[in-house]
């Protein structure tokens, strides 16, 4: 049989490609490249992924596929050769608080298993293994309790487990047991409820009821052996109300007790305290199982509070202009009676700055009056002329605990921090679990070390166990040691094992993906990944390429969406799509091997690495003055270690350095963070620092970030721009709209009038699934178009409101040349590479690159006023050599009117054209977290300890 070498694709014509047909080849790693929006997703997701899914779910049974919805058929005519396709895209898609990277990578199952298996308990008093419970001692701590100390002996046959139980219960009635306790409440066995299988239940059988006196020990040592008879090798000792004597106690009076549980094990317990723990199995080490989860936080590490500093977020407005932010929008009337009260009383008046006012009553405004002081009632109906103030902190708490509206709940939120969990120090377990170590350590301690760190340990762990362990533990170690090797290997050994996964960059959550799918050993399928090597620093991409390429050899084709240049030399093939975006792309520019690609000579991509076109340095960059600088002092979050770092204002600068090398904790979490609040009033709680000084330059600080412009079929560029509300007025002042009384609101999808109210104005019905994410399909009575018939009758120059919409970018701004309204705002999506997209697309369907560049754009069509500090984090995130050009064209621009702009950016067509370089490390996590050097760049490729200044060494030799 022959084998197939080929993937061949006929006919694609999804979205803007041109019925293109082209011969992949099999088991290689090939890169598709080209310029944004040329069609490179079209082809790799939309058209190859897209068909090796829908053919996949097809393969399975109808009863499965009821389940998992139908895929639609990509817009091409034949695809051969096409075999089961894995997508790792560059969005996180988690949300979920209690995804961590161990989680994901199912290394966090490993080591619960681990633990439960050659894991040894210890005291949490004595610091001692501890071992198991001989019935002798449990006899012993019984009677430590005082003499008339009333007591059930209890045997929990069922702990936290699903099911009926009828039999168990009935047989328990034939063994001459009378009472039982299910849940916590109760019952004589015959009068026992019906059990829900559907739910875990708590079961313990009451074997007997004693109360302690001198001659009471042989009855416990009997009811403790029948107690560990049943309910394999367990005891409850439950201590209840001596008031009534026991024997009279009803099942409803024992329901209604408060009674002391202590559990005793023959497996596991110490003898001086009496801990014990009931089981060691893997589930006690799951926070997302009730038998693990740390009961104070739910297993999720961190508790919530309400925050001064988020109260009162600058300590310079007077009070009557907004020191009290949750007061501030606007100070109403009431409020304003609370404080004129206040400040009669106190002595203070709402003129008064918040930091000058005494701490004292600073904290009785926070905090309250105790009980013994009062005010005056502000209440007139009241009977009380005097009256407590509770305070602002205790009134808002007391609102989060019994606000039932989820709006506000967001609202309060906004004034809460998150710090660890008391409880559990951030581990997200109970205590039991921390009392079981391997080697000194236990499970908590290993998922905050770094991944390289914990490499470390496992590496020498086999040497310090018994050879029993070993060998109980040989496949388990080998399963963990895999997994963390493949995370290493891929540039992320700075992460830790506990780190929530909606906190990873897009990058590195796609990295992790790539690392289990490598650990999943897959042989024969077809691998989509869209840009793998964003936010990877240049020194570790060879361990991402190596990676690729070991996918590629264990018998894989690897498709690859990627403008890297090493990514692309190391390709077997690649594929350049183009000749530009939009409707003037989606066409086979060039295919072949990289030197092909190089030699073609239409290739954008090959005249950008041959070097026949280039961006170019700057032949002079911009001067920094001393006088003028943004100096941020002692700034110690996450890895920081303690630094100070200057930052020149009105120019162009670059934050640089390996990944995790606390970039992001310093330019985002500390200094944006810190100047939105200081300038702004925002409601964040920045990184931990010392002091900022040179804000004064700044009037207003933007993070242009890549977070979506908006999460719902609503939103869209044109919406964001500011774009669509001129168009509404225009469409509005037509002859026919006039003549029909259509005012601008007929023309909104957002109100009724002038829209489809079957969906609603969404274009798109949304159908709840669930258990599954939700599903969108396109509305049966408009087709998707938003509007009503009548108000689609309206047009300008033959075109509907719908038409509008549904124009790119490109043809929006030459169809309104005319309108400066309209067209200034949509030029400036043009002016930064967006022009292919349309202007009415659905901003959930943005890439976070074009999210950001819609909002680059919004800012760019806003009048200039100097003075502004922007700050972007890597943008140039799916942008092509010819992308980049362009947008360091607008950068620069807004730099020459007197802004500043700081970016996180690894890469180095960037950084050689920034003015100033601040670079992070020596390497991510805790070797991280320091400046290596800071300056030009010319400055930085001298620093020999700079990776980055290696780097632009051999790069700033063109200039």
């Amino acid at each position: 049989m022959c084998k197939i070498k080929n993937i061949s694709i006929h006919g694609a014509r999804e979205h803007n490609l041109q019925n293109i047909s082209i011969e992949l080849p099999r088991n290689k790693l090939i890169v598709i490249t080209g310029v944004s929006g040329s069609g490179k997703s079209s082809l790799a997701f939309d058209t190859i992924h897209a068909e090796g899914q829908r053919r996949y779910i097809e393969s399975l049974s109808t009863y499965a596929r009821q389940f998992l919805g139908t895929i639609k058929k990509p817009d091409v005519d034949r695809i051969d050769g096409l075999s089961p396709t894995i997508s790792i895209e560059q969005k996180n898609t988690s949300h979920n608080p209690r995804s961590t990277v161990g989680t994901i990578t199912e290394i966090h199952d490993y080591l619960r298993l681990l633990f439960a298996r050659i894991g040894i308990p210890h005291s949490p008093t004595t610091g001692l293994p501890i071992e198991k419970q001989t019935v002798s001692q449990m006899a012993d701590r019984i009677l430590t309790f005082e003499q008339g100390t009333r007591m059930y002996m209890l045997a929990p046959i069922v702990r936290n487990r699903k099911g009926e139980y009828k039999k168990e219960l009935a047989a328990l009635l034939k063994q001459g047991f009378q009472r039982i306790k299910i849940d916590g409440e109760f019952y004589q066995i015959s009068d026992a409820p019906n059990l829900d299988k559907k739910y875990k239940h708590n079961i313990e059988v009451v074997v007997d009821r004693i109360v302690i006196h001198e001659n009471i020990r042989d009855r416990i040592v009997n009811s403790l052996k029948t107690c560990l008879q049943l309910a394999n090798g367990l005891c409850i000792a439950e201590i209840i109300d001596s008031s009534q004597s026991c024997d009279k106690k009803t099942p409803d009076d024992m329901n209604h007790s408060t009674p002391q549980n202590i559990l005793f094990s023959e497996k596991v317990a110490c003898p001086v305290s009496g801990f014990s723990i009931a089981e060691i199995e893997p589930r006690i080490f799951s926070f997302n199982n009730p038998a693990g989860a740390c009961h104070h936080c739910d297993g999720l590490g961190i508790s919530q509070k309400i925050d001064e500093n988020l109260i009162i977020p600058n300590p310079k407005l007077a009070l009557h202009n907004g020191a009290i932010a949750p007061w501030s929008t606007p100070l109403s009337e009431y409020h304003t009676k609370i404080l004129t009260t206040l400040g009669e009383e106190l002595g203070f008046s709402l003129s008064d700055r918040w930091c000058n006012i005494s701490e004292e009553i600073q904290k009785i405004l926070l905090y309250g009056t105790k009980k013994n002081d009062t005010i005056p009632s502000l209440n007139k109906k009241s009977s009380h002329t005097n009256c407590c103030f509770k305070g602002i902190i205790p009134t808002l708490e007391q609102r989060w605990n019994k606000e039932d509206s989820a709006f506000f709940q967001e609202i309060i939120q906004r004034y809460m921090s998150s710090s660890p969990c008391p409880a559990c120090n951030g581990y997200r377990l109970k205590s039991e679990a921390f009392a079981i170590k391997i080697n000194g350590k236990h499970i908590g301690e290993i998922t905050d070390m770094s991944i390289k760190k914990v490499q470390i340990w496992f590496e020498k762990l086999p040497a310090q166990i018994s050879q029993k362990a070993n060998k109980i533990a040989e496949s388990i170690l080998e399963e963990i040691q895999k997994r963390i090797r493949f995370l290493v290997e891929i540039g992320l050994d700075y992460l830790t094992l506990s780190r929530n996964s909606n906190m990873l960059s897009n990058g590195e959550s796609q990295r992790i993906r790539l690392a289990s799918q490598i650990g999943s050993g897959l042989t024969g399928v077809l691998y989509v990944l869209d840009e793998p090597s964003i936010g990877l620093h240049q020194r570790d991409n060879a361990k991402l390429i190596n990676t690729l390429k070991h996918l590629r050899d264990t018998g894989n084709t690897v498709i690859v969406v990627e403008h890297d240049e090493e990514t692309m030399l190391a390709a077997d093939h690649i594929v350049d799509i183009g000749p530009d975006a939009g409707v003037n792309g989606g066409n086979i520019v060039a295919e072949g091997s990289p030197s092909q690609i190089i030699a073609h000579p239409t290739s954008l991509t090959g005249k950008y690495m041959s070097g026949e076109m280039k961006i170019k340095i700057p032949q002079k960059r911009r001067q920094h003055n001393p006088n003028k600088m943004i100096h941020v002092i002692n700034a110690r979050s996450n890895n920081l270690k303690n630094i100070t770092a200057s930052i020149p204002i009105g120019l162009f600068t670059a934050i640089t350095g390996i990944s995790g090398g606390g970039k992001s904790t310093f330019l985002i979490s500390t200094l944006y963070k810190a100047a939105a609040r200081l300038i702004m009033g925002a409601k964040y709680n920045p990184g931990i620092y010392d002091r900022i000084d040179g804000l004064e330059y700044i009037d207003k600080v933007v993070n242009i970030n890549q977070s979506p412009i908006g999460h719902t079929p609503r939103s869209n560029p044109a919406t964001y721009v500011g774009a669509f509300t001129p168009i509404r007025d225009w469409f509005s002042n037509l002859p026919e709209s006039k003549a029909l009384g259509y005012k601008a609101g007929c023309f909104s999808f957002n109100v009724k009038g002038g829209r489809c109210e079957v969906c609603e104005g969404n274009g798109v019905i949304k159908i709840a699934m669930h258990f599954l994410p939700d599903v969108y399909i396109t509305c049966d009575i408009c087709q998707g178009k938003r509007y009503n018939p009548e108000t689609l009758n309206i047009c300008f120059k033959g075109k509907s409101i719908a038409d509008i919409l549904a124009m790119t970018v490109e043809e929006s701004v030459d169809f309104f040349t005319t309108i400066p309204a309209i067209h200034n705002k949509l030029k400036t999506l043009k002016e930064v590479g967006l022009g292919y997209i349309k202007i009415g697309q659905s901003a959930n369907t943005l890439s976070g690159g074009e999210s950001q560049r819609v909002k680059l754009a919004k800012e760019l069509s806003k009048q200039a006023t100097g003075n502004t500090l922007y700050i972007l984090d890597e943008p140039t995130t799916g942008l092509h050599y010819h992308d980049i050009a362009k947008l360091l064209d607008i950068l620069h621009t807004l730099v020459e009117r007197g802004n500043s702009i700081i970016v996180i950016e690894h890469n180095l067509e960037v950084i050689k054209t920034a003015d100033w370089i601040l670079d992070f490390g020596p390497e991510g996590g805790d070797n991280g977290g320091k400046i290596i050097a800071s300056g030009t760049p010319e400055d930085i490729a001298k620093e020999a300890s700079s990776y980055t200044g290696k780097f632009l060494k051999s790069i700033l030799k063109e200039k």
